[in-house]
């Protein structure tokens, strides 16, 4: 009698798997692609790429770091249309990075991790995905950090009546036209969204759980001639990119809470509030009460604006609860309205990825469960031939997040150089070099605003204060700190 038995298909064998196809994945699969070396793919859970690029669409979105800054140094696009870039503009970037690259047939989309598992006999990964199974000897992480929306606790939110989303998962479908809105958040996607929202909408109330400090953002349109110029001289480009880093660099001595530096930054932000909102009243509720940069600060020459429209409202407390419907305020003020927008930020600190990558002897979520930690911000001890780009201490609150990007990509490629030359062998990050990289971010932020500045951020785990998330120092420090890949730090 013949058997029904179908045995599961082997694994696809790989030097490299890539989860994720944001900008760390695509630039880690653009320099693999280039070396042309090691074989690999890049796993995305969505059925494009872009990332946060691709997820973001929401009305005014765009980024506060200048385009030529923020992008690949080795793929500089002449064609950037103004200083800051809108979403839609930096997602066609990257697609045309894949494309230029011909990085497609490395891609597998809509091909989720469920599972990724260190075996130590084969002395490779076995990662299970959404389309089956694969074998891989080293496994890089590249989810990013604004991945997963965070709706923070509101008492009976299921009884809310209207229509309610985060603003990384816009509903372009409704129209807000004429509704009542309540926005919910006052961070960075909010101060976008807010200007745009205010124009449709018949009511606004947006919800600030604390003011932030916002800095004029100076937006334009590049020229004809600037655009000629980037076309036909490559070495423009990258000189205005080193302008822009320098110019950014400078501001780190405020974050370290020097002076007079964080006082004149303090003093240009507040003069901004000050030449931008007339209303005493109104002015005082929009002043922060930490130091400037403990919290990220935001680039607007229109939210202040938007707030004092006939249609705005602003509630200077957070949301707390629904009852009979209503919005309710933590000042018991009671707010009619037919939508909710959640400008309020992810689930950064505790990456739910953790949760399905077991190591040695225990899941990455176990590892990390005081806070994330790992050497250079991009191994971890326990989970051999592994790699994590933008993830432990990889932001920036004041420069460019693809200068620390490709710092890393440098980085993990001289594993790869040290394992190609040192064959048979297992790469793993002891658990004191972990903790000496721990103890230098905790050095260097102990007297920054982010740890002084009378403020919680989102750059601290919310369980133990740890700065998890940023890099406590300059961009060029990262680079000489977490640059060289040293072997010593290994078993």
């Amino acid at each position: 009698m013949a058997s029904n038995f179908t045995a599961a298909p082997a694994p696809e064998e790989v030097d490299v798997l890539i989860v994720g196809a944001g900008f760390a994945g695509i630039g880690m699969g653009i320099q693999l692609a280039r070396r042309g070396r090691e074989s690999f793919v890049i796993i995305e859970q969505a059925e494009d790429v872009g990332g946060t690029w691709r997820d973001n669409r929401y009305p005014g979105v765009a980024c506060d770091i200048p385009a030529h800054l923020y992008s690949f140094s080795f793929l500089p696009n002449p064609r950037w249309s103004r200083v800051f870039a809108e979403g839609a503009e930096i997602h066609d970037y990257l697609r045309s990075c894949v494309k230029q690259e011909a990085l497609e047939p490395y891609l597998r989309l809509n091909c989720a991790l469920e599972q990724a598992e260190w075996l130590e006999a084969e002395e490779r990964w076995r990662i299970r995905t959404s389309q089956g199974e694969f074998s891989a000897a080293n496994l890089v992480i590249a989810t990013g950090r604004l991945t997963e929306p965070k709706i923070p606790p509101i008492a009976n939110l299921t009884e809310f009546r209207g229509r309610r989303w985060h603003s990384a998962r816009w509903n372009p479908k409704v129209s807000l036209v004429g509704k009542r809105v309540g926005l919910v958040g006052t961070g960075a996607s909010a101060v976008q969204i807010l200007p745009r929202l205010a124009g449709e909408a018949s009511e606004v109330v947006v919800f600030q759980r604390s003011a932030p400090y916002v800095l004029p953002r100076g937006d334009r349109f590049y020229t004809p001639d600037e655009l000629a110029g980037f076309a036909a001289d490559p070495q423009s480009i990258t000189a205005l990119r080193d302008e822009l880093f320098a110019e950014a660099e400078l501001s780190i001595a405020a974050r370290r809470r020097r002076h007079p530096e964080i006082d004149l930054l303090s003093r240009r932000a507040l003069d901004h509030l000050a030449a931008q909102v007339r209303d005493p009243e109104l002015r005082r509720r929009l002043t922060p009460d930490y130091e400037i940069g403990c919290k990220r600060i935001l680039f607007s020459d229109e939210y202040y604006a938007a707030l004092q429209q006939d249609n705005v409202r602003l509630e200077s407390t957070e949301l707390t609860r629904i009852s009979d419907g209503l919005a309710i305020a933590a000042s018991g003020q009671a707010h009619d309205l037919e939508v909710l927008v959640f400008a309020t930020g992810f689930n950064a600190t505790r990456p739910s990825i953790a949760k399905r990558i077991h190591g040695r002897t225990s899941l990455l979520s176990e590892r990390w469960s005081n806070g994330m930690a790992a050497h250079a911000s991009t191994t971890v001890d326990g989970f051999p031939n592994m790699y994590v780009l933008d993830g432990p201490n990889a932001a920036l609150g004041h420069n460019s997040a693809i200068y620390v990007i490709e710092t890393q990509i440098d980085y993990v490629l001289s594993a790869f150089d040290h394992l190609a030359a040192v064959p048979d062998t297992v790469l793993e990050v002891t658990p004191e070099a972990v903790e000496s990289s721990m103890a230098d971010i905790e050095n260097r932020a102990r007297d920054t605003v982010w740890t002084q500045g009378r403020c919680t951020s989102w750059y601290r785990d919310e369980q133990t204060g740890r700065v998890t998330l940023l890099w406590p120092d300059s961009a060029e420090s990262f680079r000489q700190s977490n640059g060289a890949f040293d072997i010593n730090a290994y078993r």
